[in-house]
């Protein structure tokens, strides 16, 4: 007969889990799995036990959330000898599971643990430390560990909402220096994420509809911090309507990337405290985690090669448009004597989508940006090489008119 431990902690999601155990060990038993059972007593307890057991398990199966699930992960990551994992949520959000169409019936999620297919997907290295599905700095990211456990279990997905909307007037802002795939970003960041989910907090499709959980990269959203009330209204429209804002935002798919900033940072990572650190090196290991799905929502869970590329590239064309928009008001309002009638940051926003709209057609006209051999920067390069005297003689031409 095959062994399993399963670990749970008996204080998530309200203790959902308890009486509906006897099921559970049931539907374990029935698989043809001999079961160990260990009740979390404290934090990092799953994390411990897991890194620690000599027996010869076939299977780890978690209930908690997602917590939990980080815990145990982490444990299985520190382990010479790896075993699949198999996952019944029991948390508030649970984002990880909805991610992997986990079923959130608990009985029918131990049927999966025992009878489903392991799928490979990636795990997040982050400095000495792991994470699952996110990981995170800024506004909103303490509100999961800092929300009372009572207050999650009775508002569930508004919890997150509530204590985060407590935030809001009272934004941090952080000077971060961003190192990826070549390129460099330092800005004043009120929030950043690095993130492999389809749900972020509860919410779907934050991060995009192209999400694979194999791929070997990361999905980042760094959001810089506003200057004044528009600029949140615009943020959080864009938010809501799942919408990439290259004005305020930066957004960007990347295996490796290290976070650097002259104060510490509290993170957090699964929606538990991460630590405060000043650098961070995050790496992508890909497909180091075994867990249990059902066979039919496998082809689901890998992107579609085309979509990506045609995703990358709106994503290239968004952020060159950005830098070129930004270029050319730099050289007019150093070269230009004249008073301009409207904001600077509102003319960089008009000339950003003009920018857009030129790369786009030219695209659809064959012009042809090849991500495969050329890297994201020289790409970039090209498109603002390609369009900047089209668009600055443009715009010199509506300034020379008085607008």
């Amino acid at each position: 007969m095959k062994k399993m431990l399963f670990i749970y902690n008996p204080n998530a999601g309200m203790g959902l889990l308890k009486p509906q155990l006897s099921d559970v060990l049931d539907t374990f038993v029935k698989g043809g799995y001999e079961v160990t059972v260990y009740p979390t007593q404290q934090r990092q307890d799953a994390m411990e036990k897991t890194k620690s057991y000599t027996e010869g398990y076939d299977l780890v199966v978690c209930s908690g959330g997602d917590g939990t699930l980080d815990e145990v992960v982490t444990g299985m990551s520190m382990r010479e000898g790896k075993v699949p994992i198999g996952y019944i949520p029991a948390g508030t959000t649970n984002d990880f599971a909805s991610s992997l169409h986990i079923p959130k019936d608990m009985i029918e999620a131990a049927d999966v643990a025992v009878n489903g297919k392991p799928f490979a997907c990636d795990v997040g290295a982050f400095n000495n430390n792991y994470f699952v599905y996110i990981a995170a700095f800024g506004l909103f990211t303490d509100v999961s560990y800092e929300t009372d456990q009572k207050m999650k279990n009775i508002l569930g997905h508004l919890a997150y909402v509530l204590e985060g909307t407590k935030k809001i007037f009272n934004v941090p802002s952080y000077r971060v220096k961003v190192t990826h795939d070549g390129e460099t970003i330092e800005d004043e960041f009120m929030f950043g994420m690095v993130t492999n989910s389809h749900s972020v907090g509860g919410f779907k499709g934050i991060v995009g509809q192209n999400v694979a959980f194999d791929d070997g990269v990361f999905e980042v959203t760094l959001i810089k911090t506003p200057k004044t009330p528009l600029d949140v209204n615009e943020i959080v429209t864009a938010l809501l309507g799942k919408q990439i804002d290259s004005t305020h935002m930066y957004c960007f798919r990347t295996g490796s990337i290290r976070f650097e900033c002259e104060e510490e940072i509290p993170w957090t990572l699964d929606g538990e405290f991460g630590g405060n650190h000043g650098e961070v090196l995050i790496e992508n290991r890909r497909k180091a985690l075994e867990i249990m799905v059902k066979e039919d929502v496998i082809p689901d869970l890998h992107r579609k090669k085309q979509e990506v590329r045609e995703e990358e590239k709106m994503l290239t064309v968004e952020a060159a448009a950005a830098e070129l928009a930004e270029e050319v008001v730099a050289e007019l309002d150093e070269n230009l004597d004249i008073e301009l009638e409207i904001e600077l940051d509102e003319l960089k926003e008009e000339l950003k989508e003009e920018a857009k709209e030129k790369m786009e057609s030219g695209l659809k006209s064959g012009l042809e940006i090849d991500l495969k051999r050329n890297s994201k920067v020289e790409v970039k390069e090209e498109l603002k090489e390609e369009f900047k005297e089209e668009v600055k003689e443009g715009i010199e031409e509506r300034l020379g008119g008085g607008l």
